[in-house]
């Protein structure tokens, strides 16, 4: 998360139950993404460390995997009624905290705001539609770590084709399966 306090390589080292020298080895050979402060030491942001691990296949601490409990999901549809049913769904989820947008615009104001762990977009939306929001959001450096599903009444072949290419994580057709939906997000807030 953007305002967690950065991980130190003593930190990372004994969270990885490694030498120093190997933290600072990575991060040297630039398999993990550090900073430098001005006094000259390392320090490396709690999300990119959590994708090296991802990235080599290594366990993910148990101090690093509740990170402050609630993941927070930003619902963007135009639809009210899609947004109240699709929020009722997450409300349901004990470690879920949810924001709504009922527009691209505002979308994008709440993605720097909220700073959203996952999106739940309508691609079908007047004005900014979703292919346009998701290409935003893929594009931001604030939102390297934000997944996205796509949700649409209607989806065409090459539709789904773009959002993959896009970075979209996965794609719902209206109507749809509202268990299949959550189990989905639980799947990529953890995967």
């Amino acid at each position: 998360m953007a305002n967690e306090r950065p991980l130190t390589t003593g930190e990372i080292a004994d969270l990885c139950h490694v030498h120093l020298r190997t933290v600072l080895q990575w991060i040297h050979d630039g398999k993990l993404k550090a900073y430098r402060t001005p006094g000259n030491h390392s320090r490396v942001k709690v999300d990119d460390f959590i994708g090296f691990l991802k990235q080599y296949n290594m366990p993910i601490p148990d101090a690093l995997s509740g990170r402050g409990g609630a993941r927070k999901i930003l619902i963007v549809d135009d639809d009210v009624n899609m947004v109240s049913s699709i929020r009722r769904l997450f409300k349901k989820e004990p470690n879920f905290e949810i924001e709504v947008a009922y527009d691209g615009f505002e979308a994008g104001i709440k993605l720097l705001l909220f700073k959203p762990d996952l999106v739940v977009l309508d691609m079908k939306m007047p004005g900014m539609n979703g292919y346009e929001v998701a290409q935003k959001i893929k594009r931001s450096a604030n939102c390297e770590h934000t997944k996205i599903i796509g949700v649409s009444a209607y989806f065409e072949d090459q539709d789904k084709e773009r959002l993959h290419e896009i970075g979209v994580e996965c794609c719902f057709d209206k109507p749809f399966n509202s268990v299949d939906l959550i189990e989905k997000a639980k799947a990529i807030l953890t995967a």
